[in-house]
């Protein structure tokens, strides 16, 4: 069962929420519009199931400061390297797109590489804070030195989901925003399930030995790990895993952030390394907007199989759901919705 809760009273209870845990009021409102991100767009994996099983517990055990600030180590204009200083992630990669697009304004293009991050939630709630100024936003985000799958043909994880996300602007119409992880799902997903008692399909996790696993608690259990986006290397596991890399090597191996590969221990997701890259395109050339709206119109308007399901793109439906729970509620679990007020009672009392 759901209860339905006015957008600005979900995003006011988590502000105070986070604010009780020491974090200034204009970062924790900031952080709590990330988080709730994850239930107004329905991806309920990343969204605040997440507040007292990942973001509360960073704060209370001192693997978020909620006090630091970002110190900028490298200025070079367009291009930005910031220790984030353990903050809390759902704050400080929004703040690093931020100023992405502001040096991107002045020289068409901005750069802000973080070390020392923290979680930062949804990839694409960040970097679609670009779109609001008419830009595109890409941000690429390793696990810190937590490892969760084995590259392809090893026998031990390397990797983390390290998650990849570009935003662009559509006119009117709901911007374009690829948000993924380069596994074939993000650990929310298969842990989701797990609460909910649910067989996941085969090819989500696998046994060391390369045998499909469809109980979800095997993950947590250590009996399975993720697989790459493409599954096997017949398949294209070599993709997901070179996404992986990539991810890597832009998000951590630039700004010098933990590498999942070079971990001691592997099971924690310390010192995350995030890129936030901005464009603006209008200042490379004119017509950018006009030529971004035909070509997602064309998208939309693409012959489709069936007149009922008609082709669009990563971020309609998430759009459509964000405007509907905006106007009508957002659908929050009970018990979700009940922890929620009980941690802010806790807090105040």
């Amino acid at each position: 069962m759901t209860v339905l809760v006015p957008y600005p009273e979900l995003l006011s209870l988590v502000t105070r929420i986070f604010v009780d845990r020491g974090v200034p009021g204009d970062r924790a409102a900031i952080a709590a519009a990330a988080l709730c991100h994850g239930d107004l767009t329905g991806v309920t994996s990343h969204g605040l199931v997440n507040l007292t099983r990942l973001y509360l517990p960073l704060l209370d055990d001192g693997r978020a400061d909620p006090a630091a600030d970002m110190v900028i180590q490298t200025d070079l204009g367009a291009c930005v390297l910031a220790d984030a200083r353990r903050t809390l992630g759902l704050w400080s990669a929004s703040q690093a797109m931020e100023l992405a697009c502001a040096r991107a304004s002045r020289h068409g293009i901005g750069m802000v590489s973080l070390r020392g991050a923290t979680h930062i939630g949804c990839a694409g709630h960040h970097a679609a804070r670009a779109v609001t100024h008419g830009m595109i936003g890409l941000v690429a985000s390793n696990c810190g030195g937590q490892r969760i799958a084995p590259p392809p043909g090893g026998t031990a994880t390397m990797l983390g989901t390290n998650p990849l996300a570009l935003a662009c602007p559509a006119g009117d119409a709901h911007p374009f925003v690829l948000d993924m992880s380069t596994t074939v799902v993000p650990t929310g997903r298969v842990r989701a399930a797990a609460r909910e008692g649910r067989a996941i399909p085969a090819g989500w996790l696998a046994t060391d030995d390369g045998a499909p696993v469809t109980d979800a608690a095997a993950f947590d259990r250590g009996d399975a790990h993720l697989l790459w986006l493409g599954g096997d290397p017949e398949t294209g596991a070599y993709k997901g895993f070179g996404l992986g890399l990539l991810v890597e090597v832009l998000g951590a191996l630039v700004p010098g952030a933990a590498l999942g590969a070079l971990s001691a221990g592997g099971n924690r997701d310390d010192d995350i390394g995030v890129l936030t890259l901005a464009i603006a395109p209008e200042l490379l050339r004119g017509g950018f907007a006009a030529d971004a709206t035909a070509l997602f119109a064309a998208v939309r308007g693409w012959p489709a199989r069936d007149a009922a399901a008609p082709v669009v793109y990563p971020g309609w439906h998430e759009g459509e759901r964000a405007a509907r729970f905006r106007a009508h509620g957002v659908p929050v679990p009970d018990d979700v919705y009940e922890e929620l007020h009980a941690v802010r009672e806790r807090a105040a009392g």
